[in-house]
């Protein structure tokens, strides 16, 4: 696995732990109706996933956007839907978008690239 991608994946782990820990219920909810949000509904979770995607890229939140490719991969997004995906959240959120559209192929090409 990309370097990369363990780094994100065991920062992030490590600080969830950490927010959970301190038993704030705000939070707790807030982790819990994000998870619920993107299970399997009216649309699939592929789907949520790029949709999430799109809104993370708009907000411009590389760590989001890490996030909500990974899960495109993992529920077998191809690079064509992702980078389609990509294209609609730079139209939506203009030019601003391109920097975190680089950080965003660069990451689908280590997910891409992994062993396993």
């Amino acid at each position: 696995m990309s370097n990369q991608i363990e780094e994100f994946n065991a920062y992030r782990s490590k600080m969830n732990e950490k927010l959970l820990a301190d038993n704030n219920k705000i939070i707790k909810r807030i982790f819990n109706l994000d998870t619920n949000a993107y299970a399997a509904g009216a649309l699939d979770v592929k789907t949520k996933e790029l949709l999430g995607l799109v809104a993370s890229a708009v907000l411009r939140c590389d760590d989001c956007v890490k996030y909500h490719l990974e899960s495109s991969h993992r529920e077998g997004a191809s690079k064509e839907e992702v980078m389609e995906t990509l294209g609609i959240a730079t139209l939506v959120g203009g030019t601003i978008v391109v920097p975190h559209l680089r950080r965003a192929y660069e990451y689908w090409e280590a997910l891409e690239n992994q062993q396993g």
